[in-house]
């Protein structure tokens, strides 16, 4: 590792947990990439992206800061106006406008089945508030989410994925840290959840550099060279 690598890191999605990215992990790290991956809460946008903000902001040195799916919106509104983040990777992620949600941005272009896949819990919390947790039903899982994945993988990234509330799907982002951060996007070309016109749209008004692979929306756990990759090309531009 030369002095100037950045720190990277890694903020999964919703359906997802951090070790959606041991693939990416372990080729950064070959390549001597301090990594960190985040947990991310799930429970509210602004919520999620202050807890990351934190994160981040206690890291010493640059930082290249990824994020998937949900966790796009999460680092966009984390990132804004933190001298440290050097650059943005989005993998099959959102880069949503000020105001814009997650919700509206994946039925901004026809594509996504989620919505048919989704299973809502409602949950009462101790202080007595409720929220509704969506989870992907089991049985639709591999091919809603991981359709190039090996069944016995998907099948345990089903049984361990983690709940996002509608809440925080339905919420607005703030002033986005894309339009002051450089940006790169991998765009997921067989995503059943963001469809692949509307990963575009984003990366194009981002002005990002944008490639496509092949791939389902969990990208990052059967295509993790191509990820690492990105991540690698985005790392080295801000040396």
């Amino acid at each position: 590792m030369t002095a100037q690598n950045p720190t990277v890191v890694l903020v999964h999605g919703a359906f997802a947990d951090s070790s959606s990215w041991n693939g990416v992990v372990e080729r950064l790290q070959a390549h001597e990439y301090p990594v960190v991956a985040a947990s991310n809460p799930l429970r509210t946008l602004g919520g999620d992206a202050e807890y990351v903000r934190q994160l981040v902001a206690s890291i010493e040195g640059p930082v290249v800061l990824v994020g998937h799916s949900y966790g796009g919106s999460v680092i966009s509104n984390a990132g804004k106006g933190l001298g440290n983040v050097k650059a943005l990777v989005f993998v099959a992620a959102f880069l949503p406008d000020e105001g814009e949600s997650a919700i509206a941005l994946s039925g901004k272009f026809p594509g996504s089945t989620l919505g048919e896949a989704l299973r809502p819990v409602p949950v009462t919390l101790p202080d007595g508030s409720q929220v509704t947790d969506l989870y992907i039903e089991k049985g639709k899982f591999h091919q809603q989410f991981a359709a190039d994945v090996a069944a016995e993988t998907a099948g345990v990234m089903a049984a361990t994925q983690r709940p996002v509330t509608d809440a925080a799907l339905g919420e607005g982002a703030s002033a986005p840290a894309w339009r002051e951060i450089p940006s790169w996007v991998l765009v997921a070309t067989e995503d059943r959840n963001i469809p692949p016109q509307a990963q575009i749209f984003m990366a194009e008004r981002a002005n990002a550099t944008a490639v496509r692979v092949a791939a389902s929306h969990a990208v990052g756990v059967s295509r993790p060279g191509e990820v690492a990759r990105l991540i690698n090309a985005a790392a080295q531009a801000t040396l």
